[in-house]
């Protein structure tokens, strides 16, 4: 039992049983901290042309996937278990088009002064405003792929700054 309480000591998500736990952020100072995420999401050129022309069944979809997206954000705490409540300062989502493959490619960007960062919730934020976009979307066609969700940019924290071009 020694060795698995020493094994685990170092683990900041892990108690001391090995048993997950919440990270206590009580002694951290609060700074401004800031994550970009990206998630894209392939679609057809029927769906392409639909969503272009404002055509489709159940409404604007970038209305409404951006609203999601925030509406998760908001709610990253009790979608994600052991993440904080985050008191976000700013939220916001943005979509572009690429005509080529064809793709949307969903990018949300997070705010903070906290103790902890705002990654889950861009991260949360990109991929529910997808999946929304797909469940406006998947009458005309369920072909869809929801891909290449990640962590574009963080700034603030202990860790430092944070970039993936990749």
């Amino acid at each position: 039992m020694f060795r698995l309480r020493r094994l685990f000591s170092n683990l900041s998500h892990v108690d001391h049983n090995g048993k997950a736990r919440m990270v206590d952020i009580s002694n951290k100072t609060p700074t401004k901290r800031t994550a970009i995420a990206r998630t894209d999401i392939l679609i057809n050129n029927q769906i392409l042309e639909a969503i272009q022309q404002n055509e489709v069944k159940k409404g604007d979809v970038f209305s409404v996937a951006k609203i999601a997206g925030i509406q998760a954000a908001k709610n990253c705490s009790q979608i994600i278990p052991l993440c904080h409540q985050v008191d976000l300062s700013n939220i916001d989502v943005v979509f572009k088009i690429d005509l080529i493959t064809p793709k949307i490619e969903v990018y949300s960007e997070a705010t903070t002064i906290h103790s902890t960062g705002v990654e889950m919730e861009a991260l949360v934020a990109s991929h529910v405003s997808a999946l929304t976009v797909y469940d406006m979307c998947k009458a005309i066609s369920k072909t869809m792929v929801i891909q290449n969700g990640k962590l574009i940019k963080k700034t603030g924290g202990k860790s430092g700054d944070f970039t993936n071009l990749s």
